[in-house]
């Protein structure tokens, strides 16, 4: 036990280290996953480099609407915020005295945290952030390329190999593609329902920006948990801006909550089916874990790296014990 949890230590050291270029990889092995058969059915009618092309194309295209969307979405809400600077410092001014009368000053903390230093400090971060984005997004293209270059020579070299291993790795690649395509199915239909079911409810309750926040919903549900649970606090922290009432942010997060929590919990799983038997526990510590190793992008990557650990699993008698354990399911219910 003892060696094992050192050897976990090291590999998740490993793992931290290697971030910039592990991360490109998986993600970009991930698309490989998902745009693979868009290639093969394209190659029948095209050329190989034109069929690469398009399926490249297709996917940048629906990156960058990805991208723009949600650019769009916390533009409308900073702009919002500008223009109604006056009613928000009203606001922090009522706030402020508050506190004050029932003997809490917090006001010298906000004055002494919030300066000139500290914006430029959140500047720089932004800038990192986005050079780090545009860095990580150039080197996953290039290995996506790569690697829609190279499946069908990969997969001739396995189909020679001699032995069980190679003939069990192919089964493995092409059920793990195979659920890859599910969760993203699964992951688009739920995205979908939960965004229309925000914009619906923040209009109902008279919310501004209320097809902002269904796109910030859209978008965010794609990172399990966490996505969510920003797409959930961000509406109910505006809700206390625009009413200034507590009991109408209350009945916002609340409401929003059960929006998330009966399509992540209880529609979801019944789309995926038994395809994606993972156990909820361990989709949870996927996401935290990939959060904790390699921030927002291990988030979202966590539970694709999960998946692809368990259906290998599955595909060797020797460790298909692990991936049942780890499944969820219920050998009782069948």
């Amino acid at each position: 036990m003892l060696l094992g949890l050192c050897a976990a230590i090291l590999t998740a050291g490993a793992m931290y280290l290697a971030q910039s270029i592990l991360v490109p990889i998986l993600f970009a092995v991930f698309a490989i996953a998902l745009v693979w058969p868009l290639q093969r059915r394209l190659a029948v009618i095209l050329p190989g480099a034109l069929a690469m092309l398009v399926t490249m194309a297709g996917a940048l295209v629906t990156l960058v609407g990805m991208a723009l969307l949600i650019a769009w979405a916390f533009g409308s809400v900073g702009q919002w915020v500008l223009a109604n600077s006056a009613q928000l410092q009203m606001l922090y001014a009522q706030k402020l005295a508050f506190l004050e009368a029932r003997g809490i000053a917090v006001a010298g903390v906000f004055v002494e945290n919030f300066n000139t230093r500290w914006l430029v400090r959140i500047a720089q971060e932004v800038t990192g952030r986005l050079q780090g984005i545009l860095s990580f997004t150039i080197v996953t293209v290039v290995f996506l390329v790569l690697g829609l270059l190279e499946v069908d020579v990969v997969r001739r070299q396995m189909e020679r190999m001699e032995g069980q291993t190679a003939p069990a790795l192919l089964a493995a690649s092409a059920a793990t593609a195979r659920k890859f395509r599910v969760y993203m199915l699964v992951r688009t239909i739920m995205s979908v329902v939960t965004g229309v079911c925000v914009w619906g409810f923040a209009t109902f309750m008279g919310l501004d920006l209320a097809a902002e926040w269904g796109v910030i919903a859209f978008v965010l549900n794609y990172i399990p948990f966490i996505g969510p649970l920003v797409a959930t606090l961000f509406p109910t922290l505006f809700a206390i801006l625009q009413f200034a009432s507590w009991e109408v942010a209350v009945v916002v997060f609340l409401s929003l909550n059960a929006i998330q929590t009966i399509s992540g919990s209880y529609i979801e799983p019944l789309l995926a089916g038994k395809t994606l038997a993972v156990s909820s526990f361990m989709v949870l510590l996927a996401v935290f874990f990939g959060s904790f190793l390699w921030g927002i992008p291990g988030a979202f990557i966590g539970v694709p790296v999960l998946i692809a650990a368990l259906t290998i699993c599955q595909q060797f008698p020797g460790s298909r014990w692990f991936a049942d354990l780890l499944s969820g399911r219920d050998p009782a219910r069948g």
